[in-house]
């Protein structure tokens, strides 16, 4: 909509990670060069590591590197490294495009097929590079299966050179020591930082002549204000930036200064939500805001009406729960059974916990006794969520859940608070207690119950073939730069959700149910889950 009024052919600042508006500063370039060289080069294995937070750059640079890939290299990403081991292998094989007929469920049979064809590359000259993003969320047995990967060689080199690319907890994880041997192959890391104030100018200039800009509208303290606003993490500045462009046109100005940088900053990411968020979540809510001003701008959404009144079950306030600084002791199965026997059967318990993490009162729900919820005295943002999932599944949505737990004849009701590698913490009643998830697996057979947040049209999840203010916010998320208003749910819709669930560990349906929906909205604040379970 501003595109003519500045002299534009497309949008500068879509956070979408474009190559034509890479802007490599000194730190990305360098970056950049450890991956190539890790191809080129790889012959001596190990892994090379990138890490980054969200939002500095990680995710273009691995789409830059696919650009620039030697003719002698042959890749496999993975995007979804939440698999078990055998599950990863089979990833690894399909994106090699090994045939694997009669080989799916058994890592030896999938690992010889893989050496087999690591082999026959060698032998023609060529590079087989093995790349996995967002590696932080790989499972410990994974791990170790890549780990195992480094010894698939010939006398003189290895067959597979690994690349790792995640945030900073990967840093963290493989510093434990169970992961030594996986640690001691790394051989080179590489960390990306923000940018800096000279880049970060020189960033918005390159982004705006590739929209084809010829006069920057930001002036000198505008660029500073910016940089300081968004910390120098080029999503941030993104999405600030386009905001205050947003912010420009609706006034008719020409230029963009420091007090419309604010006031876009402010729009997108609350002061009182910077200084306290980590930065992770300041960028997710950022990202979350813009979206909701572009359908305000477009006159997208349409009001809603209160919910339906019913029946509520009141209770007094819940007990706060620990933080993750409160000690908690790790139960074993003897231990878990006693906990779930002294357990309330009632799911309302667990609901008053779940809402409290959510700031909300106990009466904004109501439960049934078999657990699933409606929202009533809750914002209209409000949903409740319930079904059967994988444990993987609900820990990829990063948001705390119920689950329902069965031990002969105890019946409880759970909050799950945190997961790694190996361990989940629960919330039973009163007590924080970490277990094994091979322990929980045996509790537990998928069924689960949650609280999660999103605008308010999404109460009735859109369906193939409909239109309307769902729809809109749905092309939004998952294709923006097809989005436009009025446009159905169509084929084009349909698979691009379904690539997003394959990537997210979802049923891949192409339906947008709750889940699904969940996950698109997963960047707007609230609960999330511990990930470091000590």
């Amino acid at each position: 909509m501003y595109l003519r009024h500045y002299g534009l052919h497309e949008p500068p600042f879509s956070i979408t990670p474009d190559p034509r508006f890479v802007h490599l500063s000194e730190r990305h370039r360098d970056a950049l060069a450890h991956l190539l060289f890790g191809i080129d080069k790889g012959g001596g294995g190990g892994f090379v590591q990138l890490t980054g937070e969200v939002g500095t750059g990680k995710t273009t640079l691995s789409r830059l590197l696919l650009e620039r890939l030697p003719e002698h290299a042959r890749i496999a990403l993975v995007l979804n490294p939440r698999q078990n081991a055998v599950e990863l292998l089979e990833t690894i094989c399909e994106e090699l495009r090994i045939d694997i007929a009669g080989r799916r469920g058994s890592a030896k049979a999938l690992v010889d097929a893989l050496n087999a064809h690591l082999l026959d590359a060698y032998s023609q000259g060529l590079r087989v590079v093995l790349l996995i993003d967002e590696a932080q969320s790989l499972p410990a047995d994974a791990l170790e299966q890549v780990r195992l990967l480094t010894n698939l060689e010939t006398d003189t080199q290895k067959l597979l050179q690994i690349l790792l690319l995640g945030q900073p907890e990967l840093r963290t994880l493989l510093a434990r020591p169970e992961l030594r041997q996986l640690a001691q192959r790394i051989t080179a890391r590489f960390h990306l930082e923000p940018l800096d104030a000279k880049d970060t100018d020189a960033y918005l200039r390159h982004r705006w002549r590739v929209a084809g800009g010829t006069r920057f509208p930001f002036d000198a303290k505008a660029v500073r204000r910016l940089h300081a606003r968004a910390g120098g993490v080029p999503r941030l500045l993104n999405v600030i930036a386009e905001r205050a462009l947003l912010a420009g046109y609706a006034r008719d100005a020409g230029s963009i200064d420091a007090r419309l940088v604010d006031l876009a900053a402010d729009e997108v990411l609350p002061p009182r939500l910077a200084a306290r968020w980590p930065m992770r979540w300041r960028m997710a809510a950022a990202v979350a805001g813009i979206a909701v001003v572009a359908l305000l701008a477009g006159g997208w959404l349409r009001h809603r009406g209160e919910p339906a009144a019913s029946t509520i079950v009141s209770a007094p306030a819940a007990t706060p729960l620990p933080s993750s600084a409160t000690r908690v002791e790790h139960v074993d199965a003897a231990a878990l059974s006693k906990l779930l026997a002294d357990a309330d059967a009632s799911p309302a318990p667990a609901w008053r916990q779940l809402l409290t993490l959510w700031s909300l009162p106990p009466q904004a729900i109501t439960v049934s006794p078999d657990g699933p919820c409606t929202p009533t005295g809750a914002p209209p943002d409000a949903h409740c969520v319930q079904g059967r999932a994988r444990l993987d599944t609900l820990v990829a949505l990063d948001r705390p859940m119920l689950l329902r737990l069965r031990d002969g004849g105890a019946d409880a009701w759970a909050v799950l608070l945190g997961a790694d590698a190996r361990s989940v913490r629960l919330r039973i009643g009163e007590r924080s207690v970490d277990l094994d998830r091979a322990l929980l697996q045996a509790r537990w057979n998928g069924d689960y119950a949650g609280l999660w947040r999103g605008p308010a049209m999404l109460d009735t999840p859109p369906a193939p073939g409909a239109s309307g203010t769902a729809v809109d916010w749905l092309w939004l998320r998952v294709l923006p730069d097809a989005a436009r208003p009025g446009a159905p749910y169509d084929a084009t819709l349909r698979n691009a959700v379904r690539e997003l669930q394959s990537a997210r560990g979802l049923p891949a349906d192409g339906v947008a149910g709750a889940l699904t929906l969940m996950a698109l909205a997963n960047g707007l604040p609230g609960p999330r889950l511990l990930r470091t379970l000590d």
